[in-house]
């Protein structure tokens, strides 16, 4: 950050109790007043006087009084920025920054010391170092901005806030590969990666975050009414900034003015959230859901973010869901932590209502969430809190198509026995009744058989299953064989069928030619008939092979008639 320095005399302000006095071989003859501090000044051996036009005017109104008091407790800035102008009108060495420019120079405006009071007073050179350095730079421009709110009105009055926030947004809105100032970014992995070809798209996050929310509120929408960046880039800046204010620890609801202030920044933060779908992700708005129903908050923002949850519930994971409600406390000790599983059927409810209304939802979607939320009750299962209804409320929230199986909802449920052995038969009973038997692997009902935590009402429903089962799929192996065997014997037939065809069709060729031929043509009767023997061996070959196929498979066709026609036989005179 830059820095201007003025004056090149010693400080030489001391203080002695609440009072300030300058060091130097004249007597004072001016009293200053600011607030708590005296200043022992000079009216007219030093430039105090005639480098301020106030309190040139306030002096000339009190005539020629040797030593005159006057009180400045109004003075913007306090004693701190009075001590400033004081300074440099004695030409003591003061350093001036973003830190202290918006104090010093409303202190100036104040005190009048303008250039028509004399040349190259205060006022111009805090002037040329705002335009000249702060407005140029980033975190200069930022930390300037940050300290108007200390004096908003004369802020606001100077321009200093609308020419910061200008500059602010005009670097924000800057092509990253143009970046050249420097910024703060702290993402994982960020800094060991070397040679940057240009700044990451978000490097502007972390460092207006650090504004008072109702100035990054005006920066932000600033930024959003330009349409220059896409709506993940702001609610990335919002992520950072809630990250950075809000979700850092679980505020306490009893704290009013803890409570208060943080409920005021969810409130702005989940206003500004952009509407389009990914912007932010769910996560984050699971987690603002979280603070909304702990800081209490109105009933519209909390339905607001259940609606906005719903819209992306099928790209959340399972720890994205493990919301703490408000009794819980913020420590290690998982017996203190209890899961809100009362918000997260409602986002669930929400979707299933939203899907439902779409005539052309996909029905993916709607597993995949079964899958998260079967998945979420594994975890919660193991909360020594939670009761058995807001399991079963929230496993049945899901409509029977989310679950093409229940492997998964199996295993939440044997946690939950597990870790809740005190659990009674009823309630085994209700847990268990919502398990359906047939959608169980053949490995999850081995372990179900063999589970003694279970009714034994469900181990018998999953045997009886498992034996049919078992006999439905023998009855299936039985009926491919039989129409095997049957294709088999139609393809015999057909091949047996077009083999003889292709015989007789050779041997009329072979009488037709042995007619055309001449007795003097001996040479040529000869070579025509050598190929026709020698191809008609081939033929019969192939017949006589496709015959001996024939009588194989003719002989179990035969047999699986005569079985069949046995087993007539026999229930004929069963009958």
């Amino acid at each position: 950050m830059k820095f201007m320095r003025l004056g090149t005399r010693p400080d030489n302000f001391y203080t002695e109790e609440a009072i300030r006095t300058v060091v130097s071989d004249l007597p004072s003859d001016l009293t200053i007043r600011v607030n708590n501090i005296t200043y022992l000044l000079h009216k007219l051996q030093f430039p105090l006087v005639p480098k301020c036009g106030l309190l040139q005017r306030l002096c000339s109104n009190r005539g020629d009084s040797s030593r005159l008091t006057l009180e400045l407790h109004d003075i913007p800035g306090g004693e701190d920025a009075f001590e400033l102008c004081a300074k440099f009108c004695y030409g003591i060495t003061i350093d001036l920054s973003a830190h202290n420019f918006v104090s010093a120079i409303c202190a100036a405006k104040f005190l009048q010391m303008t250039e028509s009071i004399e040349k190259g007073n205060f006022v111009s050179k805090l002037e040329m170092f705002f335009h000249s350095c702060i407005l140029e730079g980033w975190k200069d421009s930022i930390v300037t901005l940050q300290t108007t709110g200390k004096l908003p009105e004369w802020s606001e009055n100077l321009g200093i806030i609308r020419k910061c926030m200008d500059s602010i947004v005009e670097k924000i809105l800057t092509p990253p590969t143009k970046v050249r100032w420097s910024y703060t970014y702290t993402r994982d992995g960020y800094a060991k990666k070397k040679h940057h070809q240009s700044a990451p798209k978000d490097w502007w996050t972390e460092d207006i975050a650090n504004l008072d929310i109702d100035l990054f509120r005006c920066v932000l929408n600033t930024v959003k009414l330009t349409n220059m960046l896409p709506p993940q880039l702001i609610g990335e800046s919002l992520h950072v900034y809630a990250s950075l204010w809000l979700t850092r620890s679980t505020p306490d609801p009893e704290t009013s003015v803890e409570s208060s202030s943080k409920k005021r920044l969810l409130e702005t933060i989940i206003s500004m959230i952009p509407e389009d779908r990914g912007s932010v992700s769910v996560g984050f708005l699971l987690k603002l859901l979280n603070l909304a129903s702990i800081l209490k908050a109105s009933p519209v923002i909390k339905t607001q973010l259940i609606k906005q949850s719903s819209l992306q519930l099928e790209d959340a994971t399972p720890s994205d869901l493990l919301l703490l409600s408000s009794g819980s406390s913020d420590d290690n000790n998982n017996n203190n932590r209890i899961h809100d599983i009362d918000l997260v059927k409602a986002v669930v409810e929400s979707f299933i209502m939203r899907w439902r209304r779409k005539s052309y939802s996909r029905q993916d979607l709607i597993i995949k969430v079964g899958e998260l939320i079967d998945s979420y009750l594994q975890i919660v299962a193991r909360d020594v809190n939670m009761p058995v209804q807001k399991v079963l409320s929230l496993a049945k929230a899901l409509p029977e198509f989310a679950r093409p199986e229940h492997d998964n909802l199996y295993k939440a449920i044997d946690i939950y026995l597990q870790e809740h052995p005190q659990t009674s038969k009823e309630e085994k009973k209700q847990l268990c009744s919502i398990i359906d038997c047939q959608k169980l692997s053949p490995g999850v009902c081995a372990h179900v058989v063999k589970n003694e935590r279970l009714p034994v009402r469900t181990v018998m429903q999953v045997l009886f299953f498992e034996q049919e089962r078992s006999g439905s799929k023998a009855t299936r192996r039985q009926d491919f064989q039989h129409s095997e065997t049957q294709s088999k014997t139609q393809q015999y037939d057909r091949r047996k069928t077009n083999s003889e065809d292709h015989l007789k069709s050779l041997q009329l060729g072979s009488s037709d030619a042995i007619r055309s031929k001449t007795p003097d043509s001996t040479r040529q009767k000869s070579e025509p008939e050598s190929k026709h023997k020698s191809r008609r061996t081939k033929v019969v070959g192939m017949g006589s092979q496709i015959v001996e196929e024939g009588s194989k498979l003719d002989s179990r066709k035969t047999g699986i008639q005569t079985s069949r026609s046995g087993d007539g036989d026999n229930k004929g005179r069963q009958r």
